[in-house]
This record gives structure tokens, C-alpha cells and sequence, in this order.
């Protein structure tokens, strides 16, 4: 199985950047994972929360296959554990499917368009944390998935 995040606009942090790259090698050891940005829409400033959510999911939409499992990083989604986010990643890859899909939106959410597309949503907190943090938050918990998985001794219960 394959893993993807698809992220709404590219992060202007350096130093979460670099942070976000170590994570995604470490990633590599353990599951084909790829991050993907969309790059924001053009003249948004213009745009009402509508507009923007509506083109932003039209972006989002291309870069899913009919055979993707398309998951929300949505603020109303389920809250997990560590332990349960790994059953739940574990799960994933035993249904056979091809792909998992991540996605984190702009900063209006997402069209209903990607919502009824949606397979499932995931909740990272009922606290709210910028777009960029919230990158560097999933990768690491993607991480900390796969090691629980192989009872390494990343995570401490």
C-alpha cells in the first residue's frame, strides 16, 4: 500500500521543512509514502470562503484515483491514540487497498464536493494548529504509527 498527503499550499517554514523531510525519509523504511502540495489558488484574496473551499477542491479531487481510500485531516473528524491511529493504518493495508490518502485543506476546510468523496475523517486535536504545524504533526504520527506496528521503541506507553 501506498500512502500520500496532499497539503493546500507549500510551507514557508525552513526549519518545519526540514523537520517535515526528516520524517518522510524515516517513512521511507517502512511504507512508499509521497507528499504532494497543491499550490494555493491565485488571487484568493479575491475569492469568497466558497470560492476558494470550491476550487481548492477541484485541485484536490485531480489528484485522487477511483481507487484511492480518501481520508479528511478535518477538525469534526475521529480522534485516535497512537496505538489506534497504528490498528487503524494496520487495517488500511490489510483491505488490499492500493492507496491512502491524506488530506490536509485550506484554511477554510473543504468543498462538499471532497467531503462526499471522502472515505473517513481524522481529528488531530480539538485544539487548532496552522497548516504547517498540522504537516509536521501527521508525518511524525504516520511515523509513530509504523513503529508501534514493529514494536519499536519510538513509542512509550
Amino acid at each position: 500500500m501506498n500512502i500520500k498527503l496532499l497539503a493546500v499550499g507549500k510551507t514557508d517554514n525552513k526549519q518545519l521543512q526540514t523537520l517535515i523531510n526528516d520524517y518522510q525519509k524515516r517513512l521511507g523504511f517502512y511504507v512508499k509514502f509521497e507528499f504532494e502540495i497543491i499550490p494555493d489558488i491565485k488571487n484568493r484574496k479575491t475569492l469568497s470562503e466558497n470560492q476558494q473551499k470550491q476550487k481548492e477542491g477541484e485541485l484536490i479531487l485531480k489528484k485522487i484515483a477511483s481507487t484511492d481510500a480518501l481520508v479528511l485531516l478535518d477538525e469534526n473528524g475521529k480522534q485516535m491514540t497512537s496505538v489506534v491511529f497504528s490498528n487503524y493504518l494496520q487495517k488500511h493495508m490489510n483491505s488490499g487497498i492500493k492507496q491512502l490518502v491524506f488530506v490536509i485543506g485550506g484554511p477554510f476546510g473543504f468543498s462538499e464536493e471532497v467531503y462526499k468523496k471522502a472515505n473517513g475523517k481524522l481529528s488531530l486535536s480539538k485544539m487548532t494548529f496552522s497548516h504547517q504545524m498540522i504537516r509536521l504533526f501527521f508525518v511524525e504520527q504516520l511515523y509513530r504509527g509504523f513503529t508501534i506496528l514493529r514494536n519499536e521503541p519510538y513509542h512509550h506507553q
